[in-house]
């Protein structure tokens, strides 16, 4: 396809892009820069027949036609981004003087909420994505030798996992390792220790949500590596076998190249996908030991003050974590794209 109608092909989509993914993003840049506006305060003087008294309160309209003049707030810049809630510059320059080496300022690190929700965000993707690879390979080579006639029932409870939604699915898990749960009353019980529970360590929350998230990613590995599989060639996996190759061999040096291609691909949507880690958190009531970027995003955004300019400030980090690690595709696709045609 030359280039010109390939543009002509593409121009619906980079239409909807910029209407529903540039003009959004745009508009949370100029909200990270602006803090919402202070109420304006007058003093007024209150007569009664005892005396008179001043009296400071909000004046309603003033504070009304401040907002109207300026919708998006008071710019600030950058502030936002410096502050103790985000990058804490300040912060970090204390904590690396009081440090007395960098073990400790590490520790001392994960006290600011970022840098906390940044530590698990990638604990959990740098686990979660590569476990749920080789489980998912393994799984899909399982599947691809047994019998045709029980194919289609294994395949069908294999998907389990990724039609339940994650929200449900979370909590459903959670109540299992609940001390009234099946999990965490036979650890109870096994352990002899009545005030066992999971839910009560901070390393035992943090196995729980990456155990969930294997499990809630290999179905989809697993149905896209299977399908992979099926256009395997039989006459390569054939000559193999007749030179002698054991299972192990066919699969590194015939299976895995032939499907590097969905590989690549899983990677990145995984990635993508348990970089923005939300709703295990939510459903495991996880709070108080683990929080992600998009949790902090959706705690900004809720409670009683809603701060639009921190969550749109967290919502920029996000979005330039997530470009940092598709960098490395995007760097390769542009170089081996041929402007010439």
């Amino acid at each position: 396809m030359k280039h010109k109608t390939f543009f002509w092909f593409i121009l619906p989509t980079f239409l909807a892009m910029f209407f529903f993914i540039t003009l959004p993003i745009i508009s949370v840049i100029i909200q990270s820069v602006h803090a919402p506006h202070e109420s304006v305060f007058a003093t007024v003087e209150n007569c009664d027949p005892f005396g008179c008294k001043k009296v400071t309160a909000i004046d309603h309209q003033a504070t009304k036609k401040l907002k109207e003049d300026n919708p998006f707030g008071k710019f600030v810049g950058f502030d936002i981004y410096f502050d103790r809630g985000h990058l804490a510059l300040e912060q970090l320059k204390i904590q690396w003087n009081n440090s007395k080496n960098f073990f400790e300022f590490l520790d001392l690190l994960t006290n600011l909420p970022l840098y906390k929700a940044i530590f698990f965000t990638l604990t959990f993707t740098f686990t979660v994505t590569p476990i749920m690879l080789v489980l998912g390979l393994l799984v899909a080579l399982g599947v691809n030798t047994i019998n045709q006639k029980l194919k289609g029932l294994i395949i069908f409870f294999s998907l389990l996992p990724m039609i339940v939604t994650p929200l449900i699915g979370s909590i459903i898990l959670f109540w299992m390792i609940d001390s009234r749960g099946i999990v965490g009353n036979f650890l109870q019980i096994m352990f002899e220790d009545p005030n066992l529970s999971l839910k009560a360590s901070t390393s035992l929350t943090w196995i729980t949500l990456i155990v969930y998230g294997v499990w809630h990613a290999i179905p989809f590995s697993f149905i896209v590596f299977y399908a992979g599989l099926q256009t395997l060639p039989k006459d390569q996996i054939e000559s193999a076998k007749i030179d002698g190759a054991n299972t192990f061999q066919q699969t590194v040096h015939i299976i895995i190249p032939h499907i590097m291609p969905l590989i690549t691909f899983v990677t990145l949507m995984q990635l993508m996908d348990n970089f923005r880690v939300f709703e295990p958190i939510i459903g495991f009531n996880a709070e108080a030991h683990a929080t992600s970027l998009s949790w902090i995003i959706f705690n900004d955004l809720g409670g009683e003050t809603r701060q639009l300019s921190a969550a749109a400030a967290s919502s920029i980090l996000t979005i330039f974590g997530i470009v940092i690690l598709l960098l490395p595709v995007l760097i390769k696709t542009w170089k081996e794209f041929d402007f010439k045609k």
